[in-house]
């Protein structure tokens, strides 16, 4: 994933009512301040700022884009203040609150709640390499996990994807609630002529599908994100890279490793979830979240489970439950990539 090169905005300046007092985080797309409103109120200021289309040098305001960029970047512009109007729409305890969106400086930003806390990223480094020990208890990854998803799915009610879940983008406040961050993947995708911005992915915790372009995208691809970010949290570090494990998978050892700290219920289901092929994945976050609800009793203790295997053991949930997550998957959608 490309990395921010341009100069942040200085600290004290003010942009559209809003006071940068410092930069905060950064991306190969987007950098981020921290600022106060005009109430003096703190807030998260996001700018959109492609790296690999524009160019800031320290003391200037305006990015500098080439003649070549410039229809991709208008085109990116669009997006992102689209991006913004439709996140504002989601109201949810688990997804970032975007307050406001306004155009300055020939570009974007987006305001959000400015939360205290840190990225499961964070939490995962410092307990990882403690040999014998777990790395994230099981109960605390169940119990983040189940929250995130509940954000996640109100996400794709709304019929946006994520396409960039990973431990830095789970961020959890100081109550220890877990909130999605950094939606600067996040597209409209009922339509094939919405706007679209440049692919941008993590190795390790994008889908395969994230890595062609004309793929089809949809929740199954942000539910392979999910799995790899619980497979961080109990390995304490990404899964091999999509495109490695075509050559030679390595995550079915590592999790089989993992199996002796954790139970095989959920190995089995953070391996549901790395499966590469699209279609045998949970085909949305309510099947993932019946899963990990059930008792780990109802799973037999055995290497981690293939699709057969899987199928019956989903197939033991209760005519109740089976139509429930029929009528969920009715979510689905797909939409095509920009080509890279």
């Amino acid at each position: 994933m490309a990395t921010q090169t341009n100069a942040p905005l200085p600290e004290g300046l003010e942009v559209g009512g809003y006071r940068i007092v410092r930069k905060i985080a950064s991306g190969g797309f987007s950098i981020v301040y921290l600022a106060h409103d005009p109430e003096g109120r703190p807030v998260a200021l996001k700018e959109y700022l492609p790296s690999t289309l524009v160019r800031r040098e320290p003391g200037q305001l305006v990015p500098a884009v080439a003649p070549d960029n410039l229809a991709t970047y208008q085109n990116g512009l669009k997006c992102f203040f689209e991006e913004g109007r439709a996140l504002a729409r989601v109201l949810h305890p688990n997804v970032v609150r975007v307050m406001n969106f306004l155009r300055a400086n020939d570009t974007v930003y987006m305001v959000m709640a400015y939360e205290r806390g840190r990225s499961l990223q964070e939490l995962i480094i410092r307990y990882r390499g403690r040999p014998g020990r777990e790395v994230i208890p099981e109960r605390y990854v169940r119990r983040i996990f189940a929250q995130v998803m509940n954000g996640l799915r109100e996400v794709h009610a709304n019929r946006l994807l994520h396409l960039d879940l990973k431990p830095a983008n789970v961020y959890l406040r100081q109550d220890g609630s877990p909130m999605l961050l950094d939606f600067g993947a996040a597209r409209q995708t009922l339509t094939h002529d919405a706007p679209k911005l440049f692919p941008m992915y993590t190795p390790g915790f994008a889908a395969p599908e994230l890595y062609r372009r004309h793929q089809n995208l949809g929740p199954w691809t942000d539910i392979y994100g999910l799995g790899a970010t619980m497979f961080a949290c109990i390995a304490g570090a990404p899964p091999q890279p999509a495109d490695q494990r075509v050559l030679n998978d390595k995550v079915d050892a590592v999790l089989q490793e993992a199996a002796k700290l954790y139970s095989q219920q959920l190995i089995d289901i953070v391996y549901w979830c790395l499966k590469l092929n699209p279609l045998e994945r949970p085909q949305s976050v309510f099947v993932l979240q019946r899963a990990l609800r059930e008792p780990q009793s109802t799973v037999p203790v055995t290497p981690p489970l293939r699709p057969a295997v899987f199928s019956r053991w989903l197939d033991g949930l209760s005519a109740r439950r089976r139509r429930a997550i029929k009528q969920d998957t009715t979510l689905m959608w797909s939409t095509q990539r920009a080509p890279q």
